[in-house]
C-alpha cells in the first residue's frame, strides 16, 4: 500500500464525514474490504469484518434509542418494524453513496474490476464498520450522533410510511425460515433504448418461479418481483 496515498485517502474521507479520528488505523481498517488483504498478503493489514460486527450493534442501539424516545406512542411491534427498515442494507448503501464512500475503500483489484465500489452489500457493510471504528475511537455518543446525522431523514420517512420497503430482504427472511436457501433473481427481458430501459426480472426458488417484476433499473425490478412473490405467498396485502 502506498503510504502517501493511503494517508491522503484517510484524510479526505475524514473531511467528507467531518470527523477526525484519533486512531487513523481504525478508520483505515474500517475502509478495508477483505479482498484487499487477500491480494496483499505481504502487508500487515486487517479487513473490516470484525468492525462491521461491532458496528451493527452500535447502529441498532443508536437507532433503537432514538426511535424509542422520539416515537413514545408507538408500540413495540411498530418500533421493531421501523428499526428493521432503517438499518437495512439498501438504506445503509444509499447513505454510503451520498458520502461517496466507494471512492475511499481499499479493494482488491479483482473486486474493483467487478464493480465493488458500487456494490450495495460492500457499501452497507463498510458503513457498519465505520460505526464500529468510530465507537472504539470516540465512544458511543459520537458514533450515535454520526449514525443519526446520516439516517435521521430516513427515520422520518419510514415513520411517515413513505420509505420504499425492502421486499427482497423480507422475502429472503421468510424463505430462510425453511432452511438455508435463497431466492434467485434473473433478468428475463429488457425493453426500450439504452437511456430509458425497462428491466423485467423473475424471482425463482429452486428453479420454480415465484413471479416477476419490472422497473427502470435491475434493483427496482428485483424489488417488484420480490413484492409480487410476497403477495403470492399471502405475506403482504398489496
Amino acid at each position: 500500500m502506498d503510504e502517501l496515498n493511503n494517508k491522503k485517502n484517510i484524510l479526505e474521507f475524514e473531511k467528507e464525514i467531518e470527523i477526525e479520528f484519533s486512531n487513523k488505523k481504525l478508520l483505515q481498517r474500517a475502509l478495508t474490504h477483505k479482498s484487499f488483504p487477500n491480494e496483499n498478503k505481504n502487508l500487515s493489514i486487517k479487513d473490516n469484518e470484525r468492525l462491521e460486527f461491532l458496528g451493527d450493534s452500535v447502529l441498532s442501539l443508536a437507532v433503537s434509542t432514538y426511535i424509542f424516545n422520539k416515537f413514545s406512542d408507538f408500540p413495540e411491534g411498530e418500533l421493531a418494524k421501523m428499526r428493521a427498515v432503517v438499518v437495512s442494507a439498501p438504506i445503509l448503501a444509499e447513505a454510503a453513496k451520498k458520502l461517496e464512500l466507494g471512492r475511499y475503500l481499499f479493494l482488491g483489484k479483482g473486486e474493483e474490476m467487478t464493480g465493488g465500489r458500487e456494490r450495495d452489500s460492500i457499501l452497507a457493510d463498510s458503513m457498519e464498520a465505520i460505526f464500529g471504528a468510530l465507537y472504539l475511537d470516540q465512544g458511543f455518543t459520537a458514533a450515535s450522533d454520526f449514525v443519526l446525522k446520516i439516517l435521521k431523514e430516513d427515520i422520518k420517512e419510514v415513520a411517515m410510511g413513505n420509505h420504499i420497503q425492502d421486499y427482497k430482504t423480507m422475502l429472503q427472511e421468510i424463505i430462510q425460515q425453511d432452511g438455508n436457501i435463497r431466492p434467485e433473481y434473473e433478468v428475463i427481458d429488457e425493453k426500450g433504448p439504452d437511456h430509458n430501459k425497462t428491466f423485467i426480472v423473475a424471482v425463482k426458488l429452486k428453479e420454480n418461479s415465484l413471479g416477476s417484476g419490472q422497473g427502470s433499473s435491475k434493483k427496482e425490478a428485483e424489488q417488484e418481483a420480490a413484492k409480487f412473490a410476497l403477495h403470492k405467498l399471502d405475506k403482504i396485502d398489496n
